[in-house]
Order: C-alpha cells, then structure tokens, then sequence
C-alpha cells in the first residue's frame, strides 16, 4: 500500500447543490453548534472535533467554489512528502534534519519524519515569522520609515 495516496479524484460539487452547501457552511459556523449524524434508525451519534474540523473545511472550500481533495498520509512520512509539506525543496528538508531541527528516524539508508514533528516545526517556523515580522515593523516605526496614519493618502 502507497505511504501517501489521493482519493481518486478531485470534488467540485454541481451547481444545483451550491445552496444547500453555502446552508451546511452557514450552519458549520454556528459558535458551539454539535454536530451529530443520525441514522435511518434514528440512532444518533456525535462528530469528533478533529472530523467535525475537517468537515467544516472541506464544506467551506466547495462554499467558496473551491474543489476539494482529501490526501490520507501515514504518520511517517518520506523527506519528499516532509518537503512537500513545509512547501520547501527535499535537500532544503534533509538540511533541516541533518541540522536537528527537525527530528527524524533511519529506516534503513532513508530518512523518515514524523508527521507531528513537522507540525511542531513549521508552528515554531511560522510564529518566529510573525515575530520577525513585527519586530522589523516595530523598527521602521521608531525610524519615521513607516506612519500608520493613513490621512497623507487622503490628500
């Protein structure tokens, strides 16, 4: 069995159901709102929050006209599929391993990453982002580089 596979094909749901979808969406937004399936029995059951999450994006994707594919990955991935994830190239990737800044195992002579790992890092990757970011926005302040008053536009 493939390591990293595709439902067969992509979704884009057919006009005549873009309604009810935009509906769905509407009440998937609901604060607090439990999600339950109900059977032909009658038998409920609840949504998990971590289905309930990607039931929620899925059916806002098609909401906004978007199509949609579900990709089912193992907890392990290949430094490709690592690569592919973070949107960075495989020997940028194996750098980050080689440098620990990402954990991984040996499986023979190929490397392997844990999928939890990759996420932890690319939340650390993102959030010394948007501190970098604000700190040079910070800094172009104080030099007089950048105003946020937007009344000089206005003239």
């Amino acid at each position: 069995m493939s390591r990293y596979s595709v439902l067969s094909e992509s979704v884009m749901p057919p006009e005549q159901e873009a309604q009810s979808i935009k509906e769905l969406d509407r009440i998937l937004n609901i604060k607090d709102f439990q999600a339950k399936l109900v059977g032909t029995n009658g038998e409920e059951i609840s949504i998990p929050d971590l289905v309930y999450q990607v039931l929620h994006q899925a059916v806002h994707a098609m909401a906004s006209g978007k199509v949609v594919s579900v990709v089912i990955q193992d907890r392990e991935l290949t430094t490709q599929q690592a690569g592919d994830f973070l949107k960075v190239s495989r020997p940028h990737l194996i750098k980050l391993l080689e440098q620990g800044e990402i954990p991984h195992i040996m499986v023979g002579t190929h490397r392997r990453v844990r999928f939890e790992d990759l996420v932890k890092y690319k939340k650390r990757r993102d959030s010394q982002r948007r501190e970098g970011l604000k700190q040079f926005t910070q800094f172009l302040e104080e030099e007089g580089f950048y105003d946020d008053d937007s009344s000089e536009l206005d003239q």
